[in-house]
């Protein structure tokens, strides 16, 4: 039995959800491969995801600090971030140590992260390969943020993966000792009966529009309620659990509903901040996406001009949101722009599960 020590980013569910649909396809193509996930924030939904795997475990762990973003906002409160992170380092060499020790222990054959930065550096030590696997990574994410003195430690760690799996939009530089591989997007497989179901529940009658909302789950915007964009109308709106709007044509995932990106391919559009995660379930799903812009973070501008140039989306700023309100024409133009290459932009999940399991095979050639 092969060991992969699989850790996820503790920012979001979007890095949770997209490990979810590559360790569902690990675990169905190989049977002699176990997965240690090593997580926190989303931990619970991870477990939920994965239930009845009996080749998965589960292990509490911070795995970093992500965004800190300011109250009421979707941007980035830069100072309490900084404050953050210079905690953060003040453990560096613990985390490393610690991990050295799991790692031995568990004699794991292979790390990969999406995108923590210190399993790398514990990997190297021991001589166990690693693959990191993100359209970003935390060195580069920060970079308009954090002094880049105080990025050394990400950058070095980031140096000893063995390869890196660049997604979708990234624009990070050459990573991996023996480097780097390009992939599309990839989201956990939609079930056909399940989108008509919840078609079906949201637009009986076909009379419709229906709008997936999505401003990410860490996103506490108290101002949402008052938008004009729920007057919109012939449209509803399909919302996340946390999203307190009180409307007869606005429906929230129940909190126990795991598959969200069911709600992503009942939609006939979709508005979302640009997090990786939910644009690459609309983007497999072929749905057309409205992006809200965010111009301080590095990763959004990224996957923004990256959808621009394959002509994926539209982008409107928070702003103009404020104001914004679906009509026919609108529709119109949204419909008639949208274009999509089912090749390159359809779900790469399998192509990408077969690439990690021949690194797997090939472990023991020297790093």
């Amino acid at each position: 039995m092969k060991t992969i020590a699989y850790y996820i980013s503790d920012y979001g569910f979007g890095h949770a959800a997209r490990s979810v649909a590559l360790i569902r396809q690990l675990l169905k193509r190989k049977k002699d491969v176990r997965v240690i996930i090593c997580h926190s924030f989303a931990l619970h939904f991870l477990r939920e995801s994965l239930k009845g795997e009996n080749r998965v475990a589960f292990r509490t762990i911070e795995t970093d600090i992500g965004y800190v973003l300011r109250k009421d906002s979707i941007e980035p409160d830069v100072e309490k971030l900084n404050v953050e992170y210079e905690k953060y380092l003040t453990k560096w060499p613990l985390l490393i140590e610690r991990e050295r020790n799991f790692l031995q222990t568990n004699r794991v054959d292979l790390v990969i992260s999406d995108i923590s930065a210190f399993p790398f550096e514990a990997a190297y030590t021991l001589g166990i390969p690693s693959l990191g696997i993100s359209n970003f990574t935390w060195h580069t994410a920060y970079q308009v943020l954090i002094a880049d003195r105080l990025l050394e430690p990400l950058k070095e760690a980031y140096e000893k993966m063995t390869y890196f799996f660049s997604l979708a939009g990234s624009k990070e530089p050459d990573w991996g000792m023996k480097g780097t591989k390009q992939f599309g997007f990839f989201a956990r497989n939609v079930d056909s009966n399940e989108v008509n179901r919840i078609r079906q529940l949201m637009n009986p009658n076909g009379e419709q529009f229906v709008v997936f909302f999505g401003l990410g789950m860490k996103i506490d915007v108290g101002q949402l309620e008052h938008l004009p964009i729920w007057d919109s109308p012939n449209c509803m709106f399909i919302v996340s659990s946390n999203v307190q709007v009180k409307r007869p044509n606005v429906f929230a995932i129940p909190k126990d509903y795991l598959e969200s990106q069911h709600y992503i391919a009942a939609a006939d559009f979709v508005i979302s901040k640009p997090g990786w995660g939910i644009v690459s379930e609309a983007v497999c799903a072929r749905k057309p996406l409205l992006i809200l812009e965010r111009q301080t973070m590095k990763e959004d501008q990224n996957t923004i001009s990256f959808l621009k140039t394959n002509h994926l989306c539209k982008t409107i700023t928070w702003d103009e949101l404020c104001q914004f309100v679906i009509n026919e024409e609108f529709i119109d133009e949204l419909q008639s722009q949208h274009t999509h290459d089912g090749g390159f932009f359809g779900n790469q999940t399998d192509i990408i599960s077969k690439e990690i399991l021949r690194v797997l095979r090939t472990k023991n050639e020297r790093i």
